[in-house]
């Protein structure tokens, strides 16, 4: 079998995260995917899988033959495009994953803004707040808050961000404004979990020392839309990222807190970064596509900055 349909097959495993959904996909029976993956390992002599009955992730080696595998698939169909139509069209997916509070106040209308401009480009956003291993899910691009712990890819800020504590006027009406971070243990609070965690512990500092609160959730998300409207129900009082709640802070929606103090969850310093970020692989593996909406994404906030 040549080297381009195996090329195909493995991204096909990769992309269905299975032999079998990958056989399905490409018309072949399991035991052809599984001796045609066995044969590919033996001739570069390396690992390209961990396999276990539930579970397929990519090793070192398999991470960088699927990064190789993608571009050289997508540079292909660019050279189809190219000698059917005599231009250099931009075409095909774009699949884009952010949280549901920024992606849907400033993720999505600049995706809007960029499928008008290119018409034959299909985004798929998918708006959630867990951390994806790139590589493996198939997602173009990954808008998250905080620092990038993957040293494999590429990261680059959107836009300066910081985290606030904030509750509505009418929470506050009735159970009182917190005064310093210990105030939090006789206060409602609404709290985010991410890998099935909750992030309870939260980190604050002043002039003088590092306190670190365990605050008790009153209620607890996976999703950070449904903490800012919890806090706008006077709920209780959330840990957000400014960049989420500013217009409801400008309407008096949400009121911030204890605004002398750094405020963070489930960091080794209270000074962890909060800044929204874009992160992608390199560039050196992109389509034209993600390079152009990469572009057209860091100049859309580089707008808003200005404003």
């Amino acid at each position: 079998m040549d080297k381009f349909s195996d090329m195909m097959l493995f991204v096909s495993i990769v992309k269905n995260q299975g032999l079998a959904a990958a056989g399905r996909e490409l018309g072949l029976s399991p035991a052809t995917v599984t001796a045609r993956l066995q044969s590919l390992e033996e001739r570069y002599g390396v690992k390209l899988l961990n396999r276990s009955t539930r579970h397929l992730s990519l090793t070192d080696s398999g991470a960088m033959y699927h990064l190789a595998c993608l571009e050289i698939l997508d540079s292909v169909k660019e050279t189809e495009n190219l000698l059917q139509t005599g231009l250099t069209e931009v075409r095909g997916t774009l699949k884009i994953s952010a949280p549901r509070d920024i992606g849907k106040q400033y993720i999505s209308p600049i995706v809007s803004a960029f499928a008008e401009q290119y018409p034959d480009v299909t985004p798929y956003l998918y708006l959630n707040d867990n951390l994806s291993n790139l590589a493996e899910s198939g997602l173009d691009i990954v808008i998250r808050y905080g620092e990038l712990a993957d040293s494999n890819l590429i990261s680059r800020k959107l836009a300066a961000s910081r985290r606030v504590l904030c509750a509505s006027p009418e929470y506050l009406a009735k159970k009182g404004t917190p005064i310093s971070p210990q105030d939090l243990a006789n206060h409602d609070c609404l709290a985010m979990v991410r890998s099935n965690e909750e992030l309870k512990t939260w980190h604050f500092q002043d002039s003088e020392k590092h306190n670190v609160i365990t605050v008790l959730p009153k209620r607890c998300s996976d999703d950070g839309e449904v903490i800012r409207q919890w806090a706008l129900e006077g709920a209780g009082i959330a840990l957000k990222s400014i960049l989420d709640v500013q217009e409801d802070i400008n309407q008096r929606r949400l009121v911030t807190l204890l605004n002398g103090y750094m405020k963070n969850f489930n960091a080794s310093t209270s000074s962890a970064g909060a800044d929204l970020n874009v992160i992608y692989m390199s560039r050196q593996y992109q389509p034209k596509r993600i390079r152009l909406f990469l572009d057209f994404l860091i100049e859309r906030f580089e707008l808003l900055a200005d404003k």
